[in-house]
């Protein structure tokens, strides 16, 4: 049975923090996983460091490294809102076209190789771009007893994933709260992985010769 859902009830999700419309350009902080409009974001960054939701340090001196295009977010809020698509590509023409310029979006990769010079909008929004970077394969495997053990511990995300991004989602399926990542450890070969490496640094630097999947161990975070 099908049950209508008013949109109002999802805009807490779908909208920006810092200028409170829905998200254009949606991108989000690697760090904490905050997402707001490209725009709005960027002009954050260009005086602060920290994340405009949690304030939460996102990097020391190049804080603009650590945020990314989120495709799967922006699709999603284009198909839940009427018409914005349409109405901000037809924004940023204008926007462009006043000041005389091409607009990015329109213009092919390798314009001069190919038959036409534009590309038309629903090409554009019907591109996949969504998990085309290279994958790495991981196996995640509990070093205690006392802790929960992950139900599929075989997983397969972007290289370009940090050890960050891990722990969110080990502290989420084994602790009950992806607040908690802070509480745990990711070793490779019982060696402590630091928060900032991707998980390209670490098969390369850690298990470039030996046979994949990646291994990695997790265990609650030792005080000491």
């Amino acid at each position: 049975m099908e049950r209508k859902i008013k949109l109002k009830t999802l805009n807490t999700h779908i909208t920006c923090e810092i200028c409170r419309g829905y998200l254009v350009d949606a991108t989000t902080v690697t760090e904490c996983l905050h997402t707001f409009c490209k725009s709005c974001l960027v002009k954050h960054l260009e005086e602060n460091n920290t994340c405009p939701q949690c304030q939460l340090v996102i990097h020391q001196s190049h804080p603009l490294q650590y945020i990314s295009f989120d495709r799967t977010m922006q699709d999603i809020v284009y198909k839940l809102v009427p018409n914005l698509q349409d109405n901000e590509m037809k924004r940023e023409r204008e926007f462009y076209r006043l000041r005389g310029l091409p607009c990015p979006k329109d213009i092919l990769p390798n314009a001069g190789d190919t038959d036409g010079e534009k590309l038309a909008a629903d090409q554009v929004a019907e591109a996949d771009c969504h998990r085309m970077d290279e994958q790495v394969n991981i196996g995640l495997e509990c070093m205690v007893a006392n802790l929960k053990t992950l139900k599929r511990k075989f997983v397969r995300v972007s290289s370009q994933a940090t050890i960050t991004h891990l722990k969110k989602f080990i502290a989420k399926k084994v602790l009950d709260g992806m607040e908690k990542y802070k509480d745990i450890d990711i070793l490779c070969n019982n060696e402590l992985l630091g928060k900032d490496h991707t998980l390209k640094f670490v098969y390369v630097t850690r298990w470039r010769f030996q046979d994949p999947p990646l291994r990695l161990q997790y265990r609650p975070k030792l005080d000491l």
